[in-house]
């Protein structure tokens, strides 16, 4: 395996997208196509496959693009030593807009007060998450996960209720809890289809028999909040979402807790800067 090879790969894992990928190697898609396919040819596995319109990476191909941005890093930090230089490579970290809202500001504004080039954040949904710290392409990354991943290690963060947010004149915004039969007839504020949150609180709603409408779809915590506010529906959040002026936090009772994870590689903590930061994350 050449190193030219390996960082052509690491950039394709990165994109998933041929075109997206040749662009920043400034080198034409078919040149691209080859490379991938010889170094599939010469590992004797496929390094990725097509599902639907996407293409996603193999076992063997989220490790290969590991190994490849590992071998760029080391490569990077031995010519910057050569050429006398400290390495400056920033550790990533990948999360939702909801740990960066509302778990993570404190410990990045601090990191960043420290060492501005010590830290790099990538946005992404949980799914992405994962694919990047398989990948490589992040070192820690932070979520709320249902199902813990077997081949990568897994810290609880924090774990919150799941609250209803109601307007303060509203007749549940006294109570010290509610159920889900409760909001029975009530017109919500839920994420678009097919989101974790919006698939989790059909299936409850489904299971408690409660008849609800839909009273506008939005994506992001921050967004749903502010329909709430504005009267347009209730909505169910979880427990570490603010409740803005003029709307109240209620518990819901039946409905499970929620869970951010931080996760990493195994290996992931031999670098003391991964090791530092997942510190400062967990407090």
């Amino acid at each position: 395996m050449s190193s030219d090879s390996l960082t052509s790969f690491a950039v394709f894992a990165e994109h998933l997208n041929f075109t997206r990928a040749a662009a920043e190697l400034r080198i034409s898609q078919p040149a691209l196509h080859v490379k991938v396919r010889k170094l599939a040819q010469v590992l004797g596995r496929p390094l990725y496959h097509r599902s639907g319109r996407q293409l996603v990476l193999t076992a063997d191909g989220a490790a290969v693009a590991r190994f490849a941005r590992a071998h760029d890093e080391r490569l990077a930090d031995f010519l910057a030593e050569f050429a006398g230089v400290v390495p400056g490579r920033p550790v990533v970290l990948a999360a939702g807009q909801g740990a960066y809202l509302y778990l993570l500001g404190d410990t990045i504004r601090a990191v960043l007060a420290e060492e501005p080039t010590r830290l790099r954040l990538i946005t992404c949904d949980h799914r992405q998450m994962l694919a990047a710290v398989r990948t490589g392409q992040a070192q820690l990354g932070v979520s709320v996960l249902d199902v813990l991943p077997e081949d990568l290690i897994a810290l609880r963060l924090a774990t919150f209720p799941q609250v209803l947010l109601v307007p303060e004149g509203h007749r549940l915004a006294r109570r010290r809890a509610v159920t889900l039969p409760d909001v029975a007839g009530s017109s919500l504020v839920v994420p678009p289809q097919h989101r974790p949150h919006r698939v989790l609180l059909e299936q409850a709603l489904r299971g408690a028999g409660v008849e609800w409408t839909v009273a506008v779809e939005a994506e992001g915590w921050p967004l749903i909040t502010h329909f709430v506010g504005l009267g347009v529906g209730l909505a169910i959040v979880n427990g570490c979402v603010p409740a803005p002026a003029g709307l109240v936090a209620v518990p819901v009772e039946g409905l499970p807790p929620v869970t951010y994870h931080v996760v990493h590689q195994p290996s992931a903590l031999s670098d003391p800067r991964v090791a530092g930061l997942l510190d400062r994350i967990l407090g």
